[in-house]
């Protein structure tokens, strides 16, 4: 059945692609509207565009690990969908575009980048051979460099194996996905302490990078089964994503919910067992003005809601209450970064605004078009892979 299947976009491309380019622009141009020209919103225009950043790149980054581990292993089952996420993953380009902005607002985002605040701050004064918008620019460089460079590698190889069905690409994908998981690590976990927890100077957690990883690849489990579900809705891979890969793609999802929960449990107990006031700040502010709310969203919602969401096998099966539940964790996952970037700027009360919205339709929309223009012309499916049969064939055992 996979040999009549529909592998290729085709004119759905071209039409996801014209929608997401008109999303994004029309998107964009709100945003840029409401926060750039009316006085007052300039701050929150950086914090929302800061917390929609980190949760595209989430999602690249997520795939991107996706890939690499799949390598790294020698994944039978994931073939069908790697393609998917390799075209996820090549977006990091776009989302280093992003980034543009907040090196504009830097002195709104990071108080570290304010001279004035430095000198009032004896621990950020301390932290200011790495704290400091040079060696910052510098980081980012060689973060994305990276990430682009791993992503566009893994990308190309695939598609040059649908020409040539080498198996000699494989084995070079396997060799390259050990060192490419070590760089990943380190890039991800220094990223995530300027991005994010930089926006508290004075304040830190060693087990950061790690939540910051569980949710990227937590919020990449979720996005997969929708688009694997909407393809085959508009009848393209209807044979070769079977049950069997969404019951996998399910486990997946539910597993990292569990491992995201116990991060951020570790690193919420360990404070708190500790009681160090430079520790404790942090969580404290979340306790107050309105963030004590979304602080419950995120034990309940986030986690104790889907995990007993997720239990049952048949809802990793359905498709409709797995893509629910791809979406609401979706959801979830951008209202964590907000809760962890902006109290750091709004101590006193939840901002919420309509910003939020048009910054994340305008990001998204760009997002979505240019996988759907990368994915227009190519198989939608690695189609000479060496282990494309096993994974047409698989089944859980």
């Amino acid at each position: 059945m996979a040999r009549e299947d529909n592998w290729r976009l085709g004119d759905l491309g071209s039409s996801i692609f014209r929608i997401g380019l008109v999303i994004g622009i029309l998107g964009l141009a709100a945003s840029a509207f409401l926060g750039l020209f009316q006085e007052g919103n300039e701050g929150r225009f950086y914090h929302a565009w800061l917390v929609n950043f980190c949760f595209f790149l989430s999602l690249s980054l997520g795939a991107l690990f996706f890939v690499i581990i799949q390598h790294l292993t020698g994944a039978t089952w994931s073939v069908v969908v790697r393609r998917i996420a390799e075209s996820v993953a090549a977006n990091i380009w776009l989302v280093f575009l992003f980034f543009v902005p907040v090196v504009i607002g830097m002195d709104q985002l990071y108080p570290w980048s304010v001279p004035a605040f430095v000198e009032a701050h004896p621990l950020v004064k301390a932290k200011e051979a790495f704290l400091n918008p040079q060696f910052f620019f510098i980081r980012t460089a060689l973060y994305f460099a990276i990430w682009i460079g791993l992503s566009q590698y893994f990308l190309r190889k695939s598609m040059a194996q649908d020409d040539d069905g080498s198996i000699s690409t494989t084995l070079k994908m396997e060799r390259a996905s050990a060192p490419a998981a070590l760089l990943f690590a380190l890039t991800l976990t220094f990223a995530s302490f300027d991005y994010l927890m930089s926006l508290s100077p004075e304040w830190f957690s060693t087990i950061f990078g790690v939540y910051y990883f569980s949710g990227s690849l937590l919020s990449f489990f979720a996005l997969l089964p929708i688009i694997v579900i909407f393809l085959q809705s508009k009848g393209r891979i209807q044979h070769a994503v079977t049950i069997e890969h969404f019951h996998d793609m399910g486990k997946w999802l539910f597993g990292f919910t569990v491992f995201w929960a116990y991060i951020g449990f570790s690193q919420y107990f360990l404070i708190w067992y500790a009681n160090l006031p430079e520790e404790t700040g942090w969580y404290f502010v979340r306790k107050h003005g309105g963030w004590d709310t979304i602080s419950w969203i995120m034990l309940f919602g986030h986690f104790l809601i889907p995990f007993f969401g997720l239990l049952p096998r048949w809802v990793k099966i359905w498709r409709p209450t797995l893509a629910f539940w791809s979406i609401y964790i979706l959801a979830m996952h951008w209202l964590d970064i907000f809760w962890i970037a902006v109290p750091a700027w709004s101590p006193d009360r939840v901002p919420w605004s309509v910003l939020d919205l048009t910054c994340f339709l305008g990001m998204g929309g760009i997002f979505l078009a240019v996988i759907a223009h990368r994915l227009r012309d190519r198989s939608l499916v690695p189609v000479r892979d060496p282990r494309l049969s096993g994974s047409l064939t698989f089944e859980n055992v």
